[in-house]
C-alpha cells in the first residue's frame, strides 16, 4: 500500500464527533467527487464518484449521522431541497459559514484529501497535492489550508487547478491539521532517517573530496622535491627546506601535522605548508 493509501485509509476512519465537523468533512467530499440530482427514473440522489471503497463508506457515513439519509434509501423532495439549500451546487466552493470554526476547516481538509488529494511516497520526494476542477475551489482550500499557517500554492496542470505543498515540514503540519497521528508519526521517522543519511552522505563525500584533494596535494609535491633534486641539488636547498623535502619523500602520503613531528626541531602543520610551498615555488622557477 502506499503512502498516500495510508494516509486515506486513516482518515476515513476518523469521525468527528460534532455535527457540525461532520457536514464540514462531508461538504469537502460533495465539492470534490460528489453528485447529486436526479436518476433516470426521476428519483433525487446523493453520491460519490471514487474508486476508493473507503471514501464511499465514509460519505454516506456522514450522510447518515447528519441527515439521516441512508444507502440505497429513496430521498424526497423535501430532504433534496434542504440538503441542496445545505450545500449548494458542487460547482461552486461551499458557504463559509460551513467551515468558520477552526475544528470545520480541519474537517473540511480531511474530506478534501479524501476526495482529492495524494502525495508521493516521502522517501524519494516531499509532494501533496489537491486536484480540483475550479480556480474558485482551488483558492477557498488554498485559503483554507493557509489559515493555519502551511504554505500551498496553486498551479494550472491541464484544465485542472492544482493545490500543493513540496516542503516536508509544511506536509507535516497538513497532516497534523487533518489529525492523522500514525501518518504524521511514520512521516517523522521516515524525514529523520532520510535527514541522518543525507547527513552521513555529505561527510563521506566531504571526507572523500579531502582525501582526494590530500592525494593530489602530496603528488604534486613529490613531484616538486623530484625535479628539485635533479635539477637544483637537495645540498643547495636551506637546511629546513633540504629536511622537508627529505622528509616528504620518505613519507609521501602521511598528512601535514605528522609529516611536522617527524622534522628537527618539529614544526606545526602551518609550518609544514609554508616550507612544501617554497619548495613547490622553486620548483616551478626551474620549469619556466
Amino acid at each position: 500500500m502506499s503512502f498516500s493509501s495510508e494516509v486515506k485509509e486513516e482518515l476515513a476512519k476518523h469521525i468527528s464527533p460534532a455535527r457540525h465537523c461532520q457536514i464540514a468533512e462531508l461538504a469537502a467530499l460533495l465539492l470534490f467527487c460528489g453528485q447529486y440530482g436526479k436518476d433516470e427514473n426521476n428519483r433525487y440522489t446523493v453520491g460519490f464518484q471514487t474508486e476508493n471503497e473507503a471514501i464511499v463508506r465514509k460519505g454516506f457515513t456522514l450522510l447518515q449521522k447528519t441527515f439521516n439519509i441512508n444507502n440505497g434509501v429513496e430521498m424526497g423532495e423535501e430532504e433534496m431541497r434542504l440538503f441542496y439549500n445545505k450545500f449548494g451546487s458542487l460547482e461552486e466552493p461551499v458557504s463559509p459559514l460551513l467551515i468558520k470554526n477552526s475544528c470545520c476547516q480541519r474537517a473540511f481538509i480531511r474530506g478534501a484529501f479524501l476526495a482529492a488529494g495524494s502525495m508521493s511516497d516521502p522517501r524519494k520526494g516531499y509532494h501533496l497535492e489537491f486536484v480540483c476542477s475550479s480556480r474558485g475551489k482551488a483558492e477557498q482550500l488554498q485559503g483554507v489550508i493557509q489559515g493555519f499557517g502551511i504554505d500551498a500554492k496553486i498551479i494550472l496542470r491541464k484544465k485542472y487547478y492544482v493545490v500543493y505543498l513540496k516542503e516536508g515540514a509544511g506536509i507535516v503540519e497538513l497532516l497534523a491539521a487533518m489529525e492523522a497521528p500514525l501518518s504524521l508519526m511514520n512521516l517523522e521517522n521516515l524525514r529523520i532517517l532520510k535527514e541522518v543519511r543525507n547527513s552521513v552522505n555529505r561527510r563521506v563525500n566531504c571526507e572523500t573530496a579531502n582525501i582526494g584533494k590530500t592525494v593530489s596535494a602530496a603528488a604534486r609535491q613529490i613531484e616538486d622535491i623530484e625535479l628539485l633534486r635533479e635539477r637544483y641539488g637537495f645540498q643547495n636547498l636551506p637546511d629546513a627546506l633540504r629536511q622537508m623535502a627529505e622528509v616528504r619523500l620518505e613519507y609521501p602520503d602521511m598528512p601535514l601535522k605528522e609529516l611536522g613531528e617527524h622534522l628537527d626541531p618539529p614544526v606545526g602543520k602551518s609550518g609544514v605548508n609554508h616550507r612544501l610551498r617554497k619548495l613547490g615555488e622553486l620548483a616551478e622557477r626551474l620549469r619556466t
